[in-house]
């Protein structure tokens, strides 16, 4: 419905991106998946800063490059994966729905709670193994307003990408027909 043409060429992102490559993150269920950078060194201390100390000075470069991933199809509305109820109330803040939140004022589009993660384990600390089960993610009431839009899925990390695969295969249920995603960071490929 949506052609791979949407992504952005532009030159002042490309250059940041693992050393000027422009690499896909394939996940399945998601139409297209981009991750500004690889989760180690600099970038995994920003990122651990943000999620677990409300360290949020880096949040408007990062809204930045998020959005320089993807030109925003028309009429997309963008959204996250939420942390859970009690992760949320302990830290205070939902750090996917901060970054949600910069990137969709980025490109002036809503965003939207579209999706409720169901409690359970972090995926934070779990095996590669536990970690592909991905976690319980179903889509809110209010996804189905947005039901024949696209949707932008944003993400702070992606591991094995279940987590992402969860959220999209929620929203397909809710009738969304394009999903994408842009993440701040993917782990590298040998974990």
């Amino acid at each position: 419905m949506f052609p791979q043409s949407i992504w952005t060429q532009n030159e002042s992102v490309r250059g940041r991106l693992y050393g000027g490559r422009m690499e896909w993150v394939s996940i399945s269920g998601v139409d297209v998946c981009r991750a500004l950078f690889v989760y180690d060194g600099a970038v995994r201390e920003v990122v651990t800063r943000l999620k677990y100390q409300n360290d949020r000075r880096a949040l408007g470069r990062l809204a930045d490059g998020l959005a320089g991933l993807l030109l925003a199809p028309p009429g997309a509305v963008v959204t996250w994966i939420p942390t859970t109820g009690v992760r949320r109330r302990r830290r205070g803040f939902d750090q996917a729905g901060l970054l949600a939140r910069a990137v969709a004022r980025r490109w002036s589009i809503p965003s939207r709670s579209l999706l409720r993660r169901v409690d359970g384990p972090a995926q934070t600390g779990r095996s590669l193994v536990d970690r592909r089960q991905g976690v319980a993610v179903v889509a809110r009431a209010s996804a189905a307003t947005y039901r024949g839009r696209p949707v932008i899925l944003v993400d702070d990390v992606v591991t094995t990408g279940a987590t992402l695969r969860s959220g999209a295969a929620a929203l397909r249920l809710a009738g969304i027909p394009w999903i994408g995603a842009v993440a701040v960071a993917r782990t590298p490929r040998s974990r």
